[in-house]
């Protein structure tokens, strides 16, 4: 009955890089049977550098799911921990949208290369996230002042709470 919660965790996650490995597979070889072999009288070397872009995109994040994913075992064999929990956002999260948004613009470009401009939503979102975090950065000192003021003012509420208190007595 010991680490049930980390072979549960595990097993999920195993189940789960074999989904985002099926997803992958699936949409390479949507797109190679249909761009390459259907409709290859159009096919160019722009998309052969979008095929190895994708492959990029699906690859890096692939790989870095697939460590975080890793259980640990102690030095006997032992299930220390199941890995890092995917259903957390974060990283994982961002990890794993990068890999949906790779699949949706690799498939819908088969109709059309437009859909390649999907692919600025990623530095799009990077950029925002900076520049929130920057602004956070520079705003801090007045936030600290803020609380401080909401520090001092419940404080002093307090303060007259307990001398009213005491002066029942």
């Amino acid at each position: 009955m010991a680490n049930q919660g980390a072979k549960k965790r595990r097993d999920e996650n195993k189940k789960h890089m074999l989904k985002l490995l099926r997803i992958i597979i699936a949409c390479n070889a949507i797109y190679v049977t249909v761009r390459m072999l259907i409709f290859n009288s159009t096919f160019t070397w722009l998309h052969w550098i979008g095929l190895i872009v994708t492959s990029a995109c699906y690859f890096l994040p692939y790989k870095q799911l697939a460590k975080m994913a890793m259980p640990a075992y102690s030095d006997d064999g032992e299930l220390i921990d199941g890995g890092y929990d995917m259903s957390i956002g974060g990283v994982c999260g961002y990890l794993h949208d990068v890999i949906y948004i790779t699949s949706f613009v690799q498939l819908t470009s088969i109709y059309s290369g437009k859909f390649w401009y999907i692919y600025l939503v990623i530095p799009a979102f990077g950029l925002y996230q900076i520049f929130g975090l920057g602004k956070q950065f520079l705003s801090g000192s007045e936030r600290e002042a803020e609380e401080d003021d909401k520090t001092r003012k419940k404080r002093e509420k307090m303060e007259r709470k307990a001398s009213r208190f005491k002066g029942r007595r």
